[in-house]
């Protein structure tokens, strides 16, 4: 399993639990989709990243269809966690302009409060 999601407060949150590649995405949109389907009432999401060692354009590029799922749907996604290696990859693309980036899932979370 890729993904873990589950819920606090009526917030989701998505744990991926290793590198987001070309070689993942499929598996981690699908997924996540099934999941967002079966809990269709939660908006916000917060996206724990502490397993993500390693994040290619692909894999960034499924983040990005993510938040515009969500924003269409009147909700919110944070990143928290993020790693040195992914991290370069958000600030080389200017992506940390796009997401919320917390250093913890609980500060994410509070964010929301």
């Amino acid at each position: 399993m890729l993904v873990n999601c589950t819920k606090q407060d009526g917030i989701g949150i998505i744990q991926i639990d290793r590198s987001l590649t070309a070689a993942t995405v499929d598996s981690f949109r699908d997924q996540l989709g099934s999941w967002q389907s079966a809990e269709n009432e939660v908006k916000n999401f917060v996206v724990d990243m502490e397993k993500v060692d390693f994040m290619d354009s692909a894999g960034l590029g499924s983040l990005i269809a993510v938040l515009k799922r969500v924003s269409e749907r009147g909700g919110d996604m944070k990143i928290a966690c993020l790693q040195k290696k992914p991290r370069m990859v958000f600030e080389i693309t200017r992506a940390y302009k796009v997401f919320e980036i917390y250093d913890s899932v609980e500060s994410a979370l509070r964010a929301y409060r």
